[in-house]
C-alpha cells in the first residue's frame, strides 16, 4: 500500500513537472540549436540560442529582429533568418542566379554579357521579408518571397553558446 502511495506521487509530480515544461517551450520561449551557415558571420553553426515567444503580444516584429520561422519550402523544418523588412516595407533585391546561369559562366567568372536583375517587391500585410545574413549562402525570401508572420516560432534574445561568445543579438 506504501509503495502505492509513493508511485501515485511521483506519477503526479512528473505530470505536473511535464506540464510546465511544456507550456514553457510552447508559450514562454526555448533554447534553440543553430544548423547551418546561413547567419554567418553572426550565428555559426552549433550555436545556442535563448529565444521568445512573448513579445508578439505588445510588440510588433521589427527589421534587424532574428527569428525562428517555420520553413515555407518544408513545413518540418526551422530556419533561422533575419527580418529585413516588414508589411508595407519596399525591398529591392538582387534575384539568385538559376542553376543555368552557373553553368553559362565566362572563364572569369562573369554572367556571358548579362547584369544582375534588381526588382522591387513590396511587403504584404502580415508577412516579412526574411534574409541571412551570409548572403551568398542563403535560402531565404529572395527565393520564396515574404512569409506569413503565423510562420515565425519565436525571436531570437541571446546566444548562450558557446559562453566565450555569448551575447545579447
Amino acid at each position: 500500500m506504501k509503495i502505492l502511495s509513493r508511485l501515485g506521487r511521483l506519477m503526479r509530480y512528473t505530470v505536473a513537472y511535464a506540464a510546465i515544461t511544456h507550456c514553457t517551450f510552447e508559450y514562454i520561449g526555448d533554447f534553440v540549436l543553430c544548423k547551418g551557415p546561413s547567419m554567418e558571420p553572426t550565428l555559426y553553426s552549433d550555436n545556442v540560442l535563448l529565444t521568445e515567444r512573448l513579445s508578439k503580444h505588445w510588440r510588433t516584429y521589427q527589421p534587424g529582429d532574428i527569428v525562428i520561422a517555420v520553413s515555407p519550402i518544408n513545413a518540418g523544418q526551422f530556419i533561422c533568418k533575419r527580418i529585413v523588412a516588414v508589411s508595407g516595407d519596399q525591398v529591392l533585391t538582387q534575384k539568385p542566379s538559376p542553376i543555368e546561369a552557373e553553368y553559362s559562366r565566362s572563364q572569369d567568372g562573369a554572367a556571358a554579357g548579362k547584369k544582375p536583375v534588381m526588382t522591387k517587391d513590396y511587403v504584404p500585410r502580415n508577412y516579412v521579408w526574411l534574409e541571412g545574413d551570409n548572403k551568398g549562402n542563403s535560402s531565404d525570401s529572395r527565393y520564396y518571397g515574404p512569409i506569413p508572420v503565423g510562420l515565425i516560432r519565436s525571436r531570437v534574445l541571446c546566444r548562450i553558446w558557446p559562453i566565450s561568445e555569448a551575447t545579447g543579438l
